[in-house]
């Protein structure tokens, strides 16, 4: 029987469980809702006993968790996530392996999706890619030669809180001016309900957008205006192959993909124009899983 990983993506919303082989195939999957509110014990006992249901037929040999952030990766500890309230501080490696008796891994969610897109998606067979989730917050995954760079302290490509525009707009516990805080969903319907009184949120203004509205298309703008000088600093930084892009405001990149384009031109050095590779993500919800699945099966095989 070939070598089975066991991938779970935890998620202020969904809790997701799946079994993913060596080709990074998805061979079972299941969902729960997270039910957030209910707290960390209620919520991995449900993870647990979803654990046990999916892999019922195979012999996994590792667990890759992927969480939201902020979290110790490297002691398997979930610090304090904003959308999962009442998590402080839990070991959640080791109550899982305690349980579970299989090696398991912690793993920031949009690092996971960082490599398994890199692996097995749009950065596929590329020296270096740069993963970006663009949804309710922005976070980010830096891969390299096939090898996640999670920095000294877990918190490499933390982008969301990259000062976009010093002193500007203030969100939850990000810096002023955030890149979290000018380009994600949750500013896009904040900028939304502010100036247009609409409360569709991110997917109105683009629908408005669309229609020619000038003050919708004038905050669509701002937003990917913002995404340009934070992807710009990171070619300069780290020049990667391929920026990827995902999230669920990504779902309009038909009309964000050409103008953030276009405008990354306009931030970068002259011999980087028309050099800069942005494409959106090729595994779409399955990334986070197959990422952390892949990010387990590597530190068991270390």
């Amino acid at each position: 029987m070939e070598n089975v990983y066991i991938g779970v993506d935890l998620g202020g919303t969904n809790l997701r469980v799946g079994i993913v082989d060596q080709k990074g195939q998805m061979l079972n999957v299941k969902q729960i809702p997270t039910d957030a509110e209910t707290g960390y014990e209620s919520i991995i006992k449900r993870m647990i006993a979803l654990i046990k249901d999916v892999k019922k037929a195979y012999s996994a040999v590792s667990i890759g968790i992927g969480s939201p952030g902020p979290l110790n990766p490297f002691d398997g500890i979930v610090v304090a996530p904003p959308n999962l309230p009442g998590w402080k501080d839990v070991p959640i490696t080791s109550i899982i392996q305690e349980e579970l008796t299989i090696p398991t891994f912690l793993v920031n969610d949009a690092d996971a999706a960082a490599l398994g897109e890199a692996l097995f998606g749009a950065g596929k067979k590329k020296s270096s890619s740069f993963y970006i989730t663009v949804s309710t917050g922005i976070g980010g995954g830096y891969v390299q030669d096939d090898r996640l760079i999670q920095g000294e302290h877990g918190y490499s490509a933390e982008i969301g809180n990259m000062i976009i525009k010093p002193g500007g707009q203030k969100h939850a516990n990000m810096n002023a001016g955030s890149l979290e805080a000018l380009a994600s969903g949750t500013s896009i319907a904040r900028e939304g309900q502010a100036r247009m009184g609409i409360t569709g949120g991110a997917e109105e203004v683009f629908q408005l957008a669309e229609e020619g509205n000038e003050e919708a298309i004038f905050i669509i703008d701002e937003a990917i205006d913002a995404l340009a000088i934070g992807i710009a600093n990171l070619a300069h930084s780290v020049d990667p192959a391929v920026f990827i892009l995902g999230g669920g405001v990504m779902q309009a990149k038909e009309m964000i993909l050409p103008l953030l384009k276009e405008k990354v031109n306009q931030y970068v050095y002259e011999g980087l124009r028309g050099k800069i590779e942005i494409e959106p993500v090729q595994l779409d919800d399955k990334a986070g899983i197959i990422g952390a699945a892949m990010h387990g099966r590597r530190m068991v095989e270390q």
